[in-house]
């Protein structure tokens, strides 16, 4: 038996001329949480729709558990699946709506019971069972959406954005209970979301989509720290993402001129192609350092704006005409600042500068 629950192979999609997927190979691991994740057009969503079975392939396969499912409906597919709207039957009880889907799958009343109470127990709902919908919250009516989703016990759950309708100390609430949830099923979830913060917090592994394609995978951490591209850089977390316009090799790395500033920042890269591109930094990557302070890297700048987050500081500290970085910082350096428009000085490590040719 494969150890694979879900393999893509070159699948596209196209309406009409329009492509919205475009050659997508995917493979996903037996008990691996997986999100894809991308801005709206991605195709994150009609990948979901195609391994579901709502949506066909234009052209490659898509296998389950090594079976390929293009021409098997969605209702054999052995999938389940949570939406953002939980569609949960008002007139229904709890323990109703869990067991509508065995129902209609004709599974043995004398099982139906007992699955419920499983699936109810997963999600941390027993003693909810004669409750209705009206009288749950947001997150235990999702976790009620959840118990349905697993009670037929699919190889694979499939998540389509489940948080979104959640106001936000629920989302992160619920975050951490359905990576619990999944680990302790030990099932393949591929959770479709454009909210990088929710991925990066519940994945074992993140598919970053744009235009169709793969723009990069692999573990969260990594990502962040390596980025490929411009547009993952910008989109996993925040970035200071500034063009440089000439390089060249040096004894510490490669040294390159930021465009239209007189600017030079020292990455640890050995080589940069093409002969153009983009600095990356991320915002906690930056230190305040002192006007005699040493090694490379020391920008000076006017602060031009903070903004309290309460334990941390975000400053706009402008190191040219039109060039605007972005530094974070803790409250509690905030005292070592000047006033806005006041001079001062930052650092970052070669190890920090990122160069990405697009």
């Amino acid at each position: 038996m494969t150890p694979l629950d879900i393999e893509l192979q070159s699948v596209s999609k196209s309406y009409g001329a329009v492509p919205v997927v475009r050659d997508l190979s995917l493979s996903v691991p037996r008990g691996e949480f997986v999100s894809i994740l991308g801005p709206s057009g991605c195709g994150k969503t009609t990948t979901l729709n195609m391994i579901a079975g709502f949506a066909t392939p234009s052209s490659g396969d898509i296998r389950i558990r090594g079976k390929s499912q293009v021409r098997v409906s969605p209702e054999h597919r052995n999938i389940g699946l949570v939406f953002q709207n939980y569609a949960l039957f008002p007139h229904m009880t709890v323990s109703e709506n869990v067991g509508f889907g065995l129902k209609m799958r004709k599974v043995p009343k004398e099982e139906i019971a007992g699955r419920i109470t499983d699936a109810l127990e997963s999600v941390h709902l027993s003693g909810f069972a004669e409750r209705y919908p009206r009288e749950l919250s947001g997150g235990q009516q999702q976790r009620v959406a959840l118990a349905r989703a697993i009670a037929p016990r699919p190889s694979v759950l499939l998540l389509d954005e489940p948080l979104s309708n959640l106001d936000l100390k629920l989302r992160e609430a619920m975050r951490i209970e359905l990576k619990e949830i999944q680990a302790e099923l030990g099932m393949t979830f591929v959770y479709v979301t454009h909210d990088q913060e929710e991925a990066m917090a519940m994945s074992d592994r993140i598919i970053v989509m744009w235009g169709g394609e793969i723009a990069q995978e692999g573990r969260p951490g990594e990502i962040y720290r390596n980025p490929k591209s411009r547009f993952v850089a910008d989109f996993i977390g925040r970035s200071n993402l500034i063009p440089y316009s000439s390089w060249k090799t040096t004894g510490r790395g490669t040294e390159v001129m930021l465009a239209d500033s007189g600017i030079s920042l020292v990455s640890a890269a050995k080589k940069v192609t093409p002969e153009t591109g983009f600095v990356c930094i991320r915002p906690e990557h930056l230190h305040l350092s002192t006007a005699a302070g040493g090694g490379p890297n020391r920008l000076a700048g006017r602060l031009r704006r903070v903004v309290d987050l309460g334990a941390q500081l975000e400053l706009s500290v402008e190191l040219a005409p039109d060039l605007l970085i972005t530094f974070v910082c803790s409250a509690s350096q905030g005292l070592a600042l000047p006033a806005p428009g006041g001079e001062l000085w930052l650092s970052v490590a070669p190890e920090d500068v990122r160069l990405l040719s697009s």
